[in-house]
Protein backbone atom coordinates (compact mmCIF):
# COMPACT_ATOMS: atom_id res chain seq x y z
CA UNK A 1 0.00 0.00 0.00
CA UNK A 2 1.08 3.53 -0.63
CA UNK A 3 -0.21 6.35 1.02
CA UNK A 4 1.23 9.80 0.11
CA UNK A 5 0.38 13.13 1.78
CA UNK A 6 0.08 16.29 -0.22
CA UNK A 7 0.85 19.49 1.81
CA UNK A 8 -0.66 22.86 0.99
CA UNK A 9 1.63 25.50 3.11
CA UNK A 10 -0.44 28.40 2.15
CA UNK A 11 -3.85 27.03 3.56
CA UNK A 12 -2.08 24.19 5.82
CA UNK A 13 -4.17 21.82 4.11
CA UNK A 14 -3.03 18.22 3.72
CA UNK A 15 -4.89 15.97 1.00
CA UNK A 16 -4.25 12.24 0.25
CA UNK A 17 -3.66 9.54 -2.51
CA UNK A 18 -3.69 5.81 -1.07
CA UNK A 19 -2.51 3.26 -3.84
CA UNK A 20 -2.79 -0.28 -4.12
CA UNK A 21 0.54 -1.52 -6.10
CA UNK A 22 -0.65 -4.84 -6.92
CA UNK A 23 -3.88 -3.24 -8.92
CA UNK A 24 -2.40 -0.17 -9.64
CA UNK A 25 -5.38 1.74 -8.37
CA UNK A 26 -5.38 5.08 -6.56
CA UNK A 27 -8.14 7.21 -4.47
CA UNK A 28 -7.29 10.53 -3.80
CA UNK A 29 -8.98 12.05 -0.47
CA UNK A 30 -9.43 15.99 -0.04
CA UNK A 31 -7.78 16.84 -3.44
CA UNK A 32 -7.30 20.63 -4.69
CA UNK A 33 -8.31 21.76 -7.84
CA UNK A 34 -4.86 22.34 -9.55
CA UNK A 35 -4.54 18.62 -9.57
CA UNK A 36 -1.30 17.71 -11.89
CA UNK A 37 0.56 16.85 -8.20
CA UNK A 38 -2.02 13.67 -8.02
CA UNK A 39 -1.56 12.64 -11.45
CA UNK A 40 2.33 13.08 -11.09
CA UNK A 41 2.41 10.48 -8.15
CA UNK A 42 -0.20 8.25 -9.56
CA UNK A 43 2.32 7.91 -13.01
CA UNK A 44 5.49 7.63 -10.89
CA UNK A 45 4.27 4.67 -9.26
CA UNK A 46 2.29 2.91 -12.32
CA UNK A 47 -1.08 3.91 -10.59
CA UNK A 48 -4.60 5.10 -12.67
CA UNK A 49 -6.69 7.47 -10.17
CA UNK A 50 -9.74 5.16 -9.98
CA UNK A 51 -11.89 7.39 -6.79
CA UNK A 52 -11.71 10.57 -5.54
CA UNK A 53 -13.76 11.62 -2.38
CA UNK A 54 -13.41 13.95 0.67
CA UNK A 55 -13.85 13.97 4.34
CA UNK A 56 -16.76 17.18 4.17
CA UNK A 57 -18.12 20.19 2.73
CA UNK A 58 -14.61 22.32 2.94
CA UNK A 59 -14.77 25.97 4.00
CA UNK A 60 -11.05 26.86 3.64
CA UNK A 61 -10.42 25.69 0.10
CA UNK A 62 -11.99 25.06 -3.05
CA UNK A 63 -12.52 20.82 -3.62
CA UNK A 64 -10.71 19.11 -6.30
CA UNK A 65 -13.13 16.28 -6.33
CA UNK A 66 -14.99 17.34 -9.43
CA UNK A 67 -11.83 18.47 -11.62
CA UNK A 68 -10.10 14.97 -10.90
CA UNK A 69 -12.85 12.80 -12.14
CA UNK A 70 -13.44 15.14 -14.92
CA UNK A 71 -9.26 14.68 -15.60
CA UNK A 72 -9.85 10.72 -15.24
CA UNK A 73 -12.68 9.00 -15.10
CA UNK A 74 -12.34 8.49 -11.63
CA UNK A 75 -15.66 7.66 -9.52
CA UNK A 76 -17.04 10.18 -6.80
CA UNK A 77 -17.56 8.89 -3.64
CA UNK A 78 -19.04 11.80 -1.12
CA UNK A 79 -20.77 11.58 2.33
CA UNK A 80 -24.75 10.99 2.26
CA UNK A 81 -24.70 11.94 6.10
CA UNK A 82 -25.38 15.14 8.10
CA UNK A 83 -29.53 15.31 6.93
CA UNK A 84 -31.06 17.35 4.29
CA UNK A 85 -29.59 20.60 4.94
CA UNK A 86 -25.94 19.07 4.39
CA UNK A 87 -26.38 17.16 1.34
CA UNK A 88 -24.09 17.59 -2.12
CA UNK A 89 -25.57 18.68 -4.66
CA UNK A 90 -23.52 16.86 -7.66
CA UNK A 91 -23.23 13.58 -8.79
CA UNK A 92 -21.60 11.16 -6.93
CA UNK A 93 -22.00 8.26 -4.83
CA UNK A 94 -23.55 8.86 -1.09
CA UNK A 95 -21.39 7.35 1.67
CA UNK A 96 -22.71 6.34 4.94
CA UNK A 97 -21.06 5.11 8.16
CA UNK A 98 -20.01 1.57 7.63
CA UNK A 99 -19.80 2.14 3.81
CA UNK A 100 -16.62 0.64 2.25
CA UNK A 101 -14.83 1.54 -0.94
CA UNK A 102 -12.47 -0.57 -2.14
CA UNK A 103 -9.18 -0.80 -3.88
CA UNK A 104 -7.56 -4.39 -4.94
CA UNK A 105 -5.89 -5.02 -1.47
CA UNK A 106 -7.26 -1.96 0.52
CA UNK A 107 -10.67 -0.91 1.98
CA UNK A 108 -11.36 2.30 2.98
CA UNK A 109 -14.39 2.32 5.45
CA UNK A 110 -16.38 5.83 5.76
CA UNK A 111 -16.88 6.85 9.96
CA UNK A 112 -19.58 9.40 10.42
CA UNK A 113 -17.79 11.98 12.70
CA UNK A 114 -20.02 15.15 12.74
CA UNK A 115 -19.04 17.83 14.88
CA UNK A 116 -16.98 20.11 12.68
CA UNK A 117 -19.59 19.93 9.94
CA UNK A 118 -22.95 17.50 10.08
CA UNK A 119 -21.77 15.49 7.64
CA UNK A 120 -18.17 15.12 8.11
CA UNK A 121 -16.63 11.45 7.58
CA UNK A 122 -13.44 10.11 8.59
CA UNK A 123 -11.83 7.37 6.99
CA UNK A 124 -10.51 4.06 8.35
CA UNK A 125 -7.62 2.53 5.73
CA UNK A 126 -6.92 -1.40 6.06
CA UNK A 127 -4.01 -2.71 3.99
CA UNK A 128 -5.44 -6.47 3.70
CA UNK A 129 -1.96 -7.11 2.69
CA UNK A 130 -0.80 -6.73 5.70
CA UNK A 131 -3.35 -6.89 8.10
CA UNK A 132 -7.25 -7.68 7.95
CA UNK A 133 -7.76 -4.77 11.04
CA UNK A 134 -7.54 -0.84 10.01
CA UNK A 135 -3.78 0.66 10.58
CA UNK A 136 -4.61 4.12 9.42
CA UNK A 137 -7.70 7.01 9.48
CA UNK A 138 -7.43 10.00 7.50
CA UNK A 139 -9.43 12.21 10.13
CA UNK A 140 -9.75 14.88 7.98
CA UNK A 141 -10.93 18.35 10.04
CA UNK A 142 -12.40 16.03 13.07
CA UNK A 143 -9.17 15.31 14.76
CA UNK A 144 -5.81 16.73 14.58
CA UNK A 145 -2.22 16.30 15.92
CA UNK A 146 -3.07 17.94 19.48
CA UNK A 147 -6.24 19.49 18.12
CA UNK A 148 -10.14 19.18 16.87
CA UNK A 149 -11.78 20.15 14.21
CA UNK A 150 -13.78 23.85 15.18
CA UNK A 151 -17.46 23.30 15.29
CA UNK A 152 -18.29 27.02 15.11
CA UNK A 153 -17.47 27.50 11.39
CA UNK A 154 -21.01 27.05 10.29
CA UNK A 155 -22.03 30.16 12.54
CA UNK A 156 -18.79 32.37 11.14
CA UNK A 157 -19.27 31.19 7.66
CA UNK A 158 -22.00 29.59 6.57
CA UNK A 159 -24.84 31.97 7.93
CA UNK A 160 -25.35 29.48 10.75
CA UNK A 161 -27.05 30.35 14.45
CA UNK A 162 -25.60 29.20 17.50
CA UNK A 163 -24.98 25.43 15.47
CA UNK A 164 -21.65 25.61 17.37
CA UNK A 165 -23.05 24.18 20.63
CA UNK A 166 -24.65 21.23 18.99
CA UNK A 167 -21.45 20.92 17.18
CA UNK A 168 -19.18 20.71 20.04
CA UNK A 169 -21.37 17.94 21.80
CA UNK A 170 -21.25 16.31 18.54
CA UNK A 171 -17.47 16.53 18.37
CA UNK A 172 -17.63 14.97 21.51
CA UNK A 173 -19.64 11.98 21.22
CA UNK A 174 -17.56 11.52 18.23
CA UNK A 175 -14.44 11.23 19.95
CA UNK A 176 -15.90 9.28 22.99
CA UNK A 177 -18.35 6.41 20.26
CA UNK A 178 -16.04 6.72 17.17
CA UNK A 179 -12.06 7.85 18.22
CA UNK A 180 -11.55 6.33 21.39
CA UNK A 181 -12.74 3.06 20.60
CA UNK A 182 -10.12 2.72 18.40
CA UNK A 183 -6.92 0.49 18.99
CA UNK A 184 -4.36 3.43 20.10
CA UNK A 185 -1.76 1.90 17.38
CA UNK A 186 -3.64 3.43 14.40
CA UNK A 187 -1.87 6.56 12.70
CA UNK A 188 -3.64 9.41 12.50
CA UNK A 189 -3.47 11.61 9.62
CA UNK A 190 -5.42 15.11 9.99
CA UNK A 191 -6.51 17.26 6.66
CA UNK A 192 -4.68 20.34 8.07
CA UNK A 193 -1.51 21.18 9.63
CA UNK A 194 -0.36 24.87 12.04
CA UNK A 195 -1.84 27.37 10.69
CA UNK A 196 -5.49 26.42 9.61
CA UNK A 197 -8.35 29.05 11.09
CA UNK A 198 -10.23 25.33 11.39
CA UNK A 199 -8.70 25.26 14.56
CA UNK A 200 -7.48 26.78 17.30
CA UNK A 201 -4.16 24.93 18.06
CA UNK A 202 -2.97 22.90 15.58
CA UNK A 203 0.07 21.19 15.98
CA UNK A 204 2.68 21.29 13.40
CA UNK A 205 3.46 17.40 13.49
CA UNK A 206 2.12 16.00 10.04
CA UNK A 207 0.46 12.81 12.09
CA UNK A 208 -0.40 11.17 15.28
CA UNK A 209 -1.65 8.66 16.46
CA UNK A 210 -5.03 7.26 18.65
CA UNK A 211 -3.44 6.57 21.84
CA UNK A 212 -0.68 9.66 21.88
CA UNK A 213 -4.06 12.16 21.31
CA UNK A 214 -5.79 10.04 24.05
CA UNK A 215 -3.06 10.46 26.73
CA UNK A 216 -1.73 13.92 25.66
CA UNK A 217 -4.30 16.33 23.49
CA UNK A 218 -5.85 18.91 25.91
CA UNK A 219 -9.23 17.18 25.13
CA UNK A 220 -8.64 14.04 26.89
CA UNK A 221 -8.86 14.85 30.05
CA UNK A 222 -12.28 15.75 29.74
CA UNK A 223 -13.61 12.47 28.20
CA UNK A 224 -11.65 10.18 30.34
CA UNK A 225 -14.22 12.05 33.15
CA UNK A 226 -16.71 12.26 31.03
CA UNK A 227 -17.30 15.76 31.34
CA UNK A 228 -19.36 16.79 28.11
CA UNK A 229 -19.88 20.47 29.32
CA UNK A 230 -15.96 21.28 30.47
CA UNK A 231 -15.22 20.39 27.21
CA UNK A 232 -17.54 22.27 25.12
CA UNK A 233 -16.81 25.26 27.15
CA UNK A 234 -12.45 24.76 26.35
CA UNK A 235 -13.54 23.87 22.90
CA UNK A 236 -15.15 27.00 22.04
CA UNK A 237 -13.18 29.68 23.79
CA UNK A 238 -10.64 31.42 21.89
CA UNK A 239 -11.31 30.40 18.37
CA UNK A 240 -9.82 32.56 16.23
CA UNK A 241 -11.91 34.43 13.27
CA UNK A 242 -12.88 32.45 10.82
CA UNK A 243 -12.33 34.10 7.09
CA UNK A 244 -15.26 35.48 5.08
CA UNK A 245 -14.18 33.52 1.98
CA UNK A 246 -14.80 30.48 4.30
CA UNK A 247 -19.13 31.40 3.18
CA UNK A 248 -18.45 31.04 -0.44
CA UNK A 249 -16.37 27.94 -0.44
CA UNK A 250 -19.27 26.44 1.35
CA UNK A 251 -21.66 26.99 -0.87
CA UNK A 252 -19.49 26.49 -4.09
CA UNK A 253 -18.17 23.24 -2.63
CA UNK A 254 -21.72 21.86 -1.73
CA UNK A 255 -23.27 23.09 -5.37
CA UNK A 256 -20.00 21.58 -7.08
CA UNK A 257 -17.23 23.60 -7.86
CA UNK A 258 -16.73 24.73 -11.50
CA UNK A 259 -14.59 22.45 -13.62
CA UNK A 260 -11.64 24.40 -15.14
CA UNK A 261 -10.29 21.65 -17.17
CA UNK A 262 -6.50 22.19 -18.66
CA UNK A 263 -5.51 25.48 -18.60
CA UNK A 264 -3.31 27.29 -20.83
CA UNK A 265 -0.22 28.54 -19.91
CA UNK A 266 -0.32 32.60 -18.40
CA UNK A 267 1.34 34.99 -20.92
CA UNK A 268 2.89 37.73 -20.42
CA UNK A 269 1.05 41.15 -21.76
CA UNK A 270 2.03 44.27 -23.10
CA UNK A 271 2.24 46.79 -20.60
CA UNK A 272 0.70 49.45 -23.00
CA UNK A 273 -2.50 47.54 -23.13
CA UNK A 274 -2.52 46.79 -19.53
CA UNK A 275 -2.10 50.36 -18.73
CA UNK A 276 -5.29 51.26 -20.63
CA UNK A 277 -7.27 48.64 -19.24
CA UNK A 278 -6.23 49.64 -15.92
CA UNK A 279 -7.43 53.35 -16.62
CA UNK A 280 -10.96 51.70 -17.88
CA UNK A 281 -11.03 49.59 -14.97
CA UNK A 282 -11.21 46.41 -17.03
CA UNK A 283 -8.26 44.84 -15.22
CA UNK A 284 -6.91 44.07 -11.45
CA UNK A 285 -3.26 44.78 -11.54
CA UNK A 286 -1.61 42.31 -8.26
CA UNK A 287 1.09 43.86 -6.72
CA UNK A 288 2.98 40.67 -5.75
CA UNK A 289 5.96 42.44 -3.94
CA UNK A 290 6.87 42.73 -0.01
CA UNK A 291 5.04 45.36 1.65
CA UNK A 292 8.06 47.10 2.14
CA UNK A 293 9.16 47.26 -2.12
CA UNK A 294 4.95 48.46 -2.29
CA UNK A 295 5.44 50.80 0.30
CA UNK A 296 8.17 52.72 -2.03
CA UNK A 297 5.76 52.47 -4.83
CA UNK A 298 2.90 50.77 -6.57
CA UNK A 299 0.60 50.54 -9.14
CA UNK A 300 -2.72 52.81 -8.58
CA UNK A 301 -5.64 50.76 -7.20
CA UNK A 302 -3.74 48.06 -7.39
CA UNK A 303 -4.29 44.65 -4.80
CA UNK A 304 -1.17 43.68 -2.58
CA UNK A 305 -1.19 39.74 -2.88
CA UNK A 306 2.34 38.98 -1.57
CA UNK A 307 4.49 36.14 -3.46
CA UNK A 308 4.92 33.04 -1.15
CA UNK A 309 3.27 31.09 0.29
CA UNK A 310 -0.01 32.51 1.28
CA UNK A 311 -1.36 33.74 -2.23
CA UNK A 312 -4.52 32.03 -1.88
CA UNK A 313 -4.60 33.30 1.45
CA UNK A 314 -4.02 36.96 0.99
CA UNK A 315 -5.73 36.50 -2.84
CA UNK A 316 -9.22 35.39 -0.96
CA UNK A 317 -8.80 38.29 1.31
CA UNK A 318 -9.04 40.93 -0.93
CA UNK A 319 -10.68 39.47 -4.44
CA UNK A 320 -13.90 38.14 -4.59
CA UNK A 321 -14.97 36.49 -7.65
CA UNK A 322 -18.78 36.13 -6.55
CA UNK A 323 -18.23 40.34 -6.85
CA UNK A 324 -15.29 41.36 -8.58
CA UNK A 325 -16.01 39.99 -12.73
CA UNK A 326 -12.34 42.09 -13.49
CA UNK A 327 -9.83 39.70 -14.80
CA UNK A 328 -6.33 39.96 -13.03
CA UNK A 329 -2.66 41.20 -13.98
CA UNK A 330 -0.09 39.34 -11.60
CA UNK A 331 3.66 41.13 -11.41
CA UNK A 332 5.52 37.82 -11.61
CA UNK A 333 9.29 37.44 -11.90
CA UNK A 334 8.60 34.99 -14.88
CA UNK A 335 6.01 32.93 -16.86
CA UNK A 336 6.74 29.94 -13.98
CA UNK A 337 6.33 31.95 -11.04
CA UNK A 338 2.74 33.68 -12.71
CA UNK A 339 1.97 29.84 -12.97
CA UNK A 340 2.58 29.31 -9.49
CA UNK A 341 0.55 31.93 -7.88
CA UNK A 342 -2.22 31.13 -10.69
CA UNK A 343 -2.41 27.96 -9.14
CA UNK A 344 -2.55 29.18 -5.59
CA UNK A 345 -5.19 31.19 -6.75
CA UNK A 346 -7.63 28.47 -8.58
CA UNK A 347 -7.38 26.55 -5.00
CA UNK A 348 -9.38 29.52 -3.38
CA UNK A 349 -11.45 29.74 -6.77
CA UNK A 350 -10.14 32.89 -7.98
CA UNK A 351 -9.90 31.90 -11.91
CA UNK A 352 -10.01 34.40 -13.80
CA UNK A 353 -6.01 35.48 -14.48
CA UNK A 354 -5.62 37.59 -17.80
CA UNK A 355 -1.72 37.02 -17.67
CA UNK A 356 1.33 38.98 -15.82
CA UNK A 357 3.83 41.68 -15.97
CA UNK A 358 7.29 41.57 -14.76
CA UNK A 359 7.31 45.67 -14.07
CA UNK A 360 5.35 48.34 -13.30
CA UNK A 361 7.25 50.86 -15.55
CA UNK A 362 4.85 52.31 -17.52
CA UNK A 363 1.58 51.86 -15.44
CA UNK A 364 0.28 54.83 -13.21
CA UNK A 365 1.79 54.62 -9.77
CA UNK A 366 1.82 56.69 -6.57
CA UNK A 367 3.21 55.68 -2.79
CA UNK A 368 0.99 54.88 -0.38
CA UNK A 369 0.81 56.51 2.89
CA UNK A 370 2.80 55.88 6.74
CA UNK A 371 2.39 56.93 9.66
CA UNK A 372 4.95 57.09 12.31
CA UNK A 373 4.01 55.48 15.93
CA UNK A 374 5.45 57.97 17.76
CA UNK A 375 2.99 60.18 15.03
CA UNK A 376 -0.54 58.46 15.79
CA UNK A 377 -1.51 59.73 19.03
CA UNK A 378 -1.67 63.17 17.82
CA UNK A 379 -3.11 61.97 14.41
CA UNK A 380 -6.70 62.85 13.31
CA UNK A 381 -7.81 59.48 12.51
CA UNK A 382 -11.76 58.89 12.12
CA UNK A 383 -10.51 55.02 12.95
CA UNK A 384 -7.39 53.14 13.71
CA UNK A 385 -8.10 50.12 12.25
CA UNK A 386 -6.70 46.48 14.06
CA UNK A 387 -6.65 43.76 11.26
CA UNK A 388 -5.17 41.33 13.47
CA UNK A 389 -7.32 38.63 15.12
CA UNK A 390 -9.44 38.93 18.13
CA UNK A 391 -7.03 36.69 19.80
CA UNK A 392 -4.23 39.21 18.80
CA UNK A 393 -6.24 42.12 19.79
CA UNK A 394 -7.22 41.17 22.97
CA UNK A 395 -3.25 40.08 24.17
CA UNK A 396 -2.50 44.07 23.47
CA UNK A 397 -3.61 46.56 20.97
CA UNK A 398 -2.96 50.23 20.13
CA UNK A 399 -5.28 52.16 22.29
CA UNK A 400 -9.19 52.80 21.06
CA UNK A 401 -8.45 50.79 17.97
CA UNK A 402 -10.81 48.63 16.50
CA UNK A 403 -10.50 45.50 15.72
CA UNK A 404 -11.67 43.87 12.29
CA UNK A 405 -9.72 41.10 10.66
CA UNK A 406 -8.18 41.44 7.15
CA UNK A 407 -10.17 37.93 6.56
CA UNK A 408 -13.06 39.36 7.28
CA UNK A 409 -12.33 43.21 6.35
CA UNK A 410 -13.94 43.91 3.21
CA UNK A 411 -17.33 41.59 3.81
CA UNK A 412 -17.89 44.60 6.84
CA UNK A 413 -17.37 47.83 5.12
CA UNK A 414 -20.02 49.09 6.89
CA UNK A 415 -18.42 48.90 10.04
CA UNK A 416 -16.09 51.36 8.87
CA UNK A 417 -16.61 55.23 8.97
CA UNK A 418 -17.89 56.47 5.68
CA UNK A 419 -15.85 59.65 5.86
CA UNK A 420 -12.39 60.84 7.24
CA UNK A 421 -9.17 59.51 7.33
CA UNK A 422 -8.58 55.40 8.31
CA UNK A 423 -5.37 54.19 10.18
CA UNK A 424 -4.32 50.93 9.85
CA UNK A 425 -2.21 48.48 11.50
CA UNK A 426 -1.52 44.54 11.70
CA UNK A 427 1.64 42.70 13.82
CA UNK A 428 4.00 43.40 11.39
CA UNK A 429 2.79 45.11 8.43
CA UNK A 430 2.31 42.27 5.92
CA UNK A 431 -1.16 41.37 6.41
CA UNK A 432 -2.00 45.05 7.22
CA UNK A 433 -0.41 45.90 3.81
CA UNK A 434 -2.91 43.59 1.51
CA UNK A 435 -5.95 44.75 3.84
CA UNK A 436 -5.16 48.60 3.24
CA UNK A 437 -4.83 47.70 -0.58
CA UNK A 438 -8.11 46.77 -0.78
CA UNK A 439 -9.37 49.43 1.11
CA UNK A 440 -8.01 52.03 -0.86
CA UNK A 441 -9.30 50.10 -4.07
CA UNK A 442 -12.45 50.38 -2.34
CA UNK A 443 -12.34 54.64 -2.31
CA UNK A 444 -10.89 54.69 1.39
CA UNK A 445 -8.73 57.08 2.38
CA UNK A 446 -5.78 54.49 4.50
CA UNK A 447 -2.73 55.87 6.02
CA UNK A 448 -0.32 52.64 7.02
CA UNK A 449 0.85 52.31 10.90
CA UNK A 450 5.03 51.69 9.81
CA UNK A 451 6.04 48.87 11.39
CA UNK A 452 2.46 47.82 12.35
CA UNK A 453 1.83 46.82 15.84
CA UNK A 454 5.27 45.70 16.97
CA UNK A 455 6.43 48.82 15.87
CA UNK A 456 4.40 50.51 17.90
CA UNK A 457 5.09 48.51 21.12
CA UNK A 458 9.08 49.23 20.86
CA UNK A 459 8.32 52.94 20.80
CA UNK A 460 5.46 52.83 23.50
CA UNK A 461 8.40 50.53 25.44
CA UNK A 462 11.18 53.28 24.72
CA UNK A 463 9.60 56.58 25.79
CA UNK A 464 10.44 57.13 29.15
CA UNK A 465 8.27 57.27 31.96
CA UNK A 466 6.73 60.50 32.94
Amino acid sequence: MLIERIYDEDLAQASYLIGCQAKGEAIVVDGRRDIAVYQDIAARNGMKITAVTETHIHADYLSGTRELAAATGAKIYVSGEGGPDWQYEFDGERLYDGDTISLGNISIKAVHTPGHTPEHLSFLVTDGAFSDQPGYLLSGDFVFSGDLGRPDLLDEAAGGIDTHFLGAKQLFASLRDKFLTLPDYVQVHPAHGAGSACGKALGAIPSSTVGYERLYAWWGPYLAANDEQGFIDELLEGQPDAHAYFGRMKRENRVGPAIMAERAPLQELDTADVAKALAEDTLTFIDTRSNDEVHQGTVVRSLNVPAGKSVASYGAWVVNPEMDKNPLVLLAKDQEQAQDMWDHLVRVGIDNVAGYLTGIEGLPTFTPKLIQPEDLEKFDAAMVLDVRNKTEHKAGHVPGSYQLSGGRLMWHLDELPAEGTIVSYCQSGVRNSVAASALRRAGYDVVELDGSYAAWNAWQNSVPAA
